[in-house]
């Protein structure tokens, strides 16, 4: 994923709702969410067909995991392992998010750098191996773009205020999806500098990315309610941003 907004405990009827956006080239082969087996796990995910892992995926048993890459084009290592693997093993593994953490930590240089949420049923926690940090989560409305939690991007800022707002009463899904479809750029003065030049800085700016040969594939919005029910639907778009395909999964939690 490049954009994950999410909230953590903030209604009291959905206590984990996140909406996320995946962004890649276009000649990368995946496929849509579906239920599959990695492992003897059945998960709920897209999968990138290239390496065989996934970008976001939740279990029968309600664990979930997301990922998004820390982008730094000097930094990346083309012989490193995939960083789509990390989310089907955390999902596979369980063991609490603390537990996977202290485990992954451990390896987390071998990748190029990452950010990954995850969630064990009970705690919320997210691990940057750039900074060699991870954290449990507070209850409250986030965004995680390609960097650090806390960086101060636009998109990010804008997704935390549209993720609350959607919350405010009962969970707008038609909100966040409008969220993640607003192609608004930032303003020069605000935008990072990452490596990757002025143009590509201002067309990775906006939540919903159109890019050549490169933009945002599908968007997604999970919500986990308090009786144990999951709503998981997914949203897929073309090259040039038009819809290409949905899914639309509930199911209780095991």
């Amino acid at each position: 994923m490049c954009l994950i907004a999410f909230a953590w405990r903030i209604h009291p009827d959905f206590p984990l709702v996140v909406a996320a956006n995946r962004d890649e080239f276009f000649v990368r082969p995946a496929r849509p969410a579906r239920w599959w087996e990695h492992g003897g796990q059945a998960l709920l995910s897209g999968q990138d067909e290239q390496a065989g892992g996934t970008w976001m995926g939740v279990t029968p048993g309600g664990r979930f995991a997301a990922l998004t890459n820390h982008r730094d084009p000097a930094a990346v290592r083309s012989n490193a392992p995939s960083r789509g693997a990390l989310v089907p093993h955390f999902l596979g593994a369980g063991k609490s998010t603390t537990a996977s953490f202290e485990e992954l930590q451990a390896n987390a240089r071998h990748f190029n750098g990452f950010n990954l949420l995850a969630f064990d049923g009970d705690t919320l926690g997210m691990l940057e191996s750039r900074e060699a940090r991870r954290q449990v989560i507070e209850p409250g409305a986030y965004a995680l773009s390609n960097a650090s939690l806390d960086a101060p991007w636009p998109k990010q800022q804008r997704a935390r205020a549209a993720m609350a707002t959607a919350l405010a009463g009962e969970p707008d899904v038609e909100a966040l999806f409008t969220m993640l479809r607003s192609d608004r750029p930032a303003g020069d003065a605000q935008l990072p500098v990452t490596g990757v030049g002025l143009q590509w800085e201002r067309m990775l700016s906006s939540a919903f990315i159109r890019a050549p040969g490169y933009g945002t594939r599908c968007s997604t919005v999970v919500l986990f309610g308090a009786d144990g029910r999951v709503r998981f639907e997914e949203r897929s778009w073309d090259a040039v941003g038009r819809p290409s395909g949905q899914v639309l999964e509930t199911f209780q939690i095991q």
